[in-house]
């Protein structure tokens, strides 16, 4: 008692202090929030920088309360990537609000470890009365309830989505092992059973999914999606029936509802039937976009989830509570707990077989008032003001997506179902890394990358609980300017590497004149890199050549089979304002952009894409665009036809290969029908 009551001098905190520090701390919070915009949105440190700042072992005297807060000020706040910044645009929400914050006190107050019924009996039921809300509020079926009647489902609030698929793949595999002994016989050892498991993904699932598989010890095939990253049933059952021959057992398929990448939807009125033929476990991934199910409208993507025998979401990134809370529902609870109980004695009570103990539903035993936070943020919201807030994000992001199609320096690369947008310049993935590291760097603004069919693109949600079309007007702002400056800065990089160049040349006859055709056409592959100039002369006294040059300033001339060679030369200067700009849309989709530019030959012609023309051969001038990197230039396809007058017809295909190389093939049709083939180059 006198060790004891020597500690409690003036640095201790007590009830009387802590009445004041609570109310210090509630200031603090309000202005760092009001204030937020005024900081970087990321630190400008490097990592190993606290270090330096906090001694190396902790004090073996109480410190005041007041030198404490002066450090949070001056070495932890100098640190922080503030995530609840209006010009903070990465990964997704994290939900915050100030209903989630006193819950997240109170729950911390009572300090409770609810285990169990017993240990906790409020805890737990307002858990089970909480998923039966939200389950209602996003319109899942309602097997998935535990207070529907009839129903054995039921939800539990995890700590992560991660959590909550490893949940569910180890149920999905206790379930496959017995099927397997029943089929097999009980004499067959678990692990030959293991190795026979095939569980299923998509190329776009979250990198959880492959986790859950290593600790499960079961075979994961990660499957191709669609063009618009979406996973489709047909190609399921391919591989599914694949795997049936090759003598494994699928068993647990996890689909994504808003994938991380690019917020694509899997179509699981697809995916289901094909689980459901095959006894497979559905799982559903919904960690982002399972809030929006709290509007109508966008249930429809939400079609065929009464094939699922598992659910999550996480209201803790888009529901404005804090983290953590990961909810999670299932059909059948005891098949559930089937695969994670383990019950000694000590843990045990007298109602242990009428009431749910939720250390049956998940890996670790102690868990904390989590069902609160809900609680708090439902009550004070209401459904209407939760659905407003997921309203405004998703028009906000329709806001961003129609200043990105209205630039025609960008291009949208996902398709803007709620509140994503990706986004990246025409060009190389190389400029689009450059762009957001310099957009980042700048402490402006904050996003990060995803890859969607292989391109670097740019991930842009809308984060911020009052997010305004202010706010993206200034996001958009930033964008475009730091675009301007690394495109500016690229461009003079690339002339400074073309100076050394000589680009001229003469179209040379020996005659005095030359009369035919010639035609021109800068090309561009899907993402709008330059891949190559296209040029074709035809000849009408009896010659033909061609050409294709890339904008490496490669030259070559091509002998035909008609006897005449033509070396061909031109000269390639920065493009003018005679370009055209022609946007291609294929299911939706920008297919990206095809620039043509035709110059007008010296001594005569017309700006067409094919020019008739007699003269004395002189400069042959075209132009092409600058700021590509040549190594950008891969597998294209240009074809070129050209036709000869008289009785000789000659069409020529010129192919950019993978590896650089170049090929004409020259087909001539005789007049009498005769037809030959040459590879010219």
């Amino acid at each position: 008692i006198h060790f004891y009551k020597s500690l409690l001098n003036e640095d201790i905190m007590d009830g009387q202090e802590f009445k004041v520090r609570g109310r210090q701390m509630v200031d603090y919070i309000i202005e760092y929030l009001e204030d937020i915009e005024t900081r970087r949105v990321t630190p400008a440190i490097e990592p190993g920088y606290l270090s330096e700042l906090i001694p190396a072992s902790a004090p073996h005297d109480p410190e005041p309360w007041e030198d404490v807060m002066k450090d949070v000020d001056e070495k932890i706040m100098v640190g922080m990537t503030h995530w609840q910044h209006p010009r903070f645009h990465a990964y997704f929400p994290a939900g915050n609000s100030f209903p989630s914050i006193l819950a997240d006190m109170l729950s911390g107050a009572i300090g409770c470890v609810g285990f169990s019924w017993a240990a906790a009996p409020s805890c737990t039921e307002l858990e089970t009365i909480m998923l039966d809300w939200l389950g209602k509020m996003v319109g899942l079926p309602p097997q998935f309830l535990s207070q529907s009647p009839g129903s054995r489902g039921g939800g539990v609030i995890q700590a992560s989505a991660s959590e909550c698929v490893l949940d569910c793949l180890l149920a999905a595999r206790a379930q496959a092992i017995r099927a397997l002994k029943v089929k097999m016989g009980d004499q067959v050892e678990d692990t030959v059973l293991l190795s026979k498991l095939m569980a299923y993904c998509s190329k776009e699932a979250h990198s959880c999914v492959e986790k859950a598989a290593m600790i499960g010890f079961v075979k994961l095939r990660i499957l191709e999606p669609d063009d618009h990253s979406v996973l489709r049933g047909a190609r399921l059952k391919e591989a599914m029936m694949e795997d049936i021959e090759n003598g494994l057992y699928p068993f647990f398929v996890s689909t994504t509802l808003g994938t991380t990448g690019c917020c694509a939807f899997d179509r699981l009125d697809e995916i289901g039937p094909v689980c459901k033929e095959m006894g497979a476990w559905l799982h559903v991934d919904a960690s982002y976009a399972g809030s929006a199910f709290i509007c109508p409208e966008f249930r429809p993507l939400l079609n065929g989830v009464e094939y699922a025998q598992s659910f999550n979401m996480n209201p803790n990134k888009w529901m404005l509570v804090n983290f953590d809370c990961s909810t999670m529902w299932v059909t059948d609870r005891y098949k559930l707990t089937q695969a994670l109980v383990v019950d000694p004695l000590y843990l045990q009570h007298s109602y242990s077989e009428s009431a749910i103990d939720y250390r049956h539903w998940g890996i670790p035993l102690s868990r904390r008032f989590r069902s609160l936070k809900l609680w708090f943020v439902i009550r004070n919201f209401g459904v209407s003001g939760l659905q407003e807030y997921v309203r405004n994000h998703c028009r906000l992001a329709k806001v961003f997506e129609a200043k990105v199609e209205a630039d025609t320096r960008f291009r949208v690369m996902n398709d803007v179902k709620v509140g994503l947008v990706c986004f990246r310049l025409f060009g190389s993935n190389q400029l689009n890394q450059k762009l957001l590291t310099t957009i980042n760097a700048s402490g402006k603004l904050h996003m990060v990358p995803a890859s969607v069919n292989d391109y670097f693109v740019i991930r842009f949600c809308v984060c911020a609980q009052s997010a305004t079309e202010e706010d993206i007007d200034i996001a958009w702002k930033i964008i475009s300017e730091i675009a301007s400056e690394v495109l500016k800065t690229m461009q003079a990089e690339e002339q400074s590497e073309d100076r050394e160049e000589d680009d001229v040349v003469k179209v040379i006859h020996d005659g005095d004149s030359l009369q035919g055709e010639i035609g021109a056409e800068l090309g561009h592959n899907h993402s709008g890199d330059i891949v190559g100039m296209d040029i074709g002369l035809a000849l009408h006294e009896g010659g033909v050549t061609g050409t294709e040059l890339r904008h490496t300033h490669e030259v070559e001339s091509m002998d035909t089979d008609l006897g005449v060679a033509f070396p061909v030369n031109m000269e390639l200067p920065v493009p003018g304002a005679g370009t055209e700009v022609v946007r291609q849309r294929v299911d939706g989709q920008d297919d990206g952009a095809v620039r043509r530019e035709v110059r007008r030959l010296e001594g005569g012609g017309s700006r067409t894409t094919q020019t008739s023309f007699e003269t004395t051969p002189r400069f042959v001038k075209l132009r092409r665009r600058r700021g590509v990197k040549r190594d950008s230039l891969i597998q294209t396809r240009i074809e070129s036809f050209i036709s000869v007058s008289g009785d000789k017809e000659i069409s020529g295909l010129v192919r950019v290969e993978g590896n650089g190389k170049r090929k004409f093939t020259a087909d001539r049709n005789n007049s009498n029908g005769a037809k030959r083939s040459k590879t010219l180059c």
